[in-house]
């Protein structure tokens, strides 16, 4: 083999080796360039959370503006002062030991009355396979404002007139609540069982 031969042959192979090596430092350049940084995310349920509390601090904000506007308009002050008065008027014109008495015997018989329709006559209406939530809560409320009305009208009779001062002002309006109560509980629950009966025909 001859000089320029040899000459031929070493400059093919550094020329093929020069290439290799350069398409390799292309690739790792190519594969660093593309892979993509790591995201952060932050958790949803945080931000749900702040979202939810800036709401509510938003909702109380705007209802403390509110009740504090109508607080000092005029026309809120009038509109309840018109509502106000003639309540005022009718309770100073029955302020005396009997309208008390009246009062009282009514709201124990409310008392009375609904606290047995939840307990008992709930009782007898579950033993014979009925159930009706919206008598319950009915039930629920009547005793609730005839307990509220029991407590206020022993405030008022306290503050305006001598019937708490009378033990037997006190029992017997009591009693005669109790007895009243006692009755409308009697005529409550036949009035429910009825209505259970006709569930079960229109269902038959």
């Amino acid at each position: 083999m001859n000089l320029m031969s040899k000459l031929v042959l070493s400059a093919t192979f550094t020329l093929a080796l020069t290439c290799l090596t350069a398409g390799n430092v292309s690739a790792q350049e190519t594969s660093t360039e593309t892979t993509p940084a790591p995201v952060q995310v932050e958790p949803a349920n945080k931000t749900m959370t702040e979202q939810a509390k800036d709401t509510l601090e938003s909702v109380q904000k705007n209802a403390e503006e509110t009740y504090n506007k109508v607080n000092t308009s005029q026309e809120a002050k009038e509109i309840s002062a018109g509502i106000l008065q003639p309540i005022y008027k009718l309770a100073e014109s029955m302020a005396f030991s009997w309208f008390h008495w009246l009062a009282f015997a009514l709201m124990v018989s409310g008392v009375v009355s609904y606290a047995l329709q939840l307990v008992l006559g709930k009782l007898v209406v579950l033993t014979r396979a009925g159930f009706d939530l919206a008598e319950i809560l009915m039930d629920a409320q009547g005793l609730l404002l005839s307990l509220v009305g029991l407590v206020l009208t022993t405030q008022a009779a306290a503050q305006n007139s001598t019937f708490t001062q009378s033990p037997a002002a006190v029992l017997s309006s009591a009693g005669v609540g109790a007895l009243v109560g006692f009755v409308f509980y009697l005529w409550g629950q036949s009035k429910e069982l009825q209505a259970l009966r006709g569930r079960r025909v229109r269902g038959e």
